[in-house]
């Protein structure tokens, strides 16, 4: 009986020390996040300005308005976390080369546009504020038009870089304009009336991390 109970002891603690050094199992390594993508972003434009000379790049105008729909609408990807949205944000010149001529061509502009999601909330707003005396003080000439060298009267002066973090359950932004003042010889202008191309916007940037791709379900 004693044997019996030492040989039955002396198995248990022999399953024990087994089953101790027995090797776990192998645990799968975690899926690596995706890598940070930088890439122009989907814009929906319903005020193109046009394209630089020199530039290349597309202008386009921000009309004043309150619905998001009727904005400059940029679409987002799916993304995991906070999205960075860049763009840079111009005030609007009609150029004339008499009134530059004549010193009364100065302006000083003050434009400020909101970032908005397409429920209408604010992300942020932005200001652009900039002098505009000669022909230097512009960004770039647009093509398209019927002046000397077939560019369009109106161009992009001054340039104001901008930065708006969307979370990741925004799927769009839109950029609509506020108010527009405008200081030149003859007094000082305000406008915000709804539908106004007050500012111009160009190299609209997306950074973000992309959402992970999720696998249809395996039939049986």
């Amino acid at each position: 009986m004693v044997r019996a109970m030492v040989a039955a002891f002396v198995a248990m603690a022999t399953l024990g020390v087994a089953a101790q050094r027995a090797p776990a199992p192998a645990r799968r390594p975690a899926a690596a996040a995706p890598a940070m993508k930088t890439e122009p972003a989907v814009v929906n434009c319903p005020s193109p300005l046009g394209e630089g000379v020199t530039t290349k790049r597309m202008f386009c105008d921000v009309l004043t308005g309150r619905d998001p729909a009727a904005g400059v609408v940029i679409t987002l990807p799916p993304h995991t976390g906070e999205l960075t949205l860049t763009f840079d944000l111009h005030n609007r010149h009609t150029y004339s080369e008499e009134l530059v001529k004549t010193g009364r061509g100065y302006r000083h502009y003050t434009a400020t546009i909101g970032a908005l999601t397409a429920d209408n909330t604010l992300l942020t707003r932005a200001v652009v504020q900039n002098e505009f005396r000669t022909a230097a003080d512009l960004v770039d000439r647009v093509s398209g038009g019927a002046g000397p060298g077939g560019v369009k009267a109106v161009a992009p002066t001054g340039t104001e870089s901008i930065t708006v973090l969307v979370d990741a359950m925004e799927e769009t932004v839109s950029l609509l304009g506020e108010k527009l003042v405008v200081v030149g010889v003859d007094g000082t202008d305000n406008f915000s009336a709804p539908g106004r191309p007050i500012a111009v916007i160009s190299n609209v940037m997306l950074q973000y991390r992309p959402a992970p791709v999720r696998r249809a379900p395996t039939r049986r």
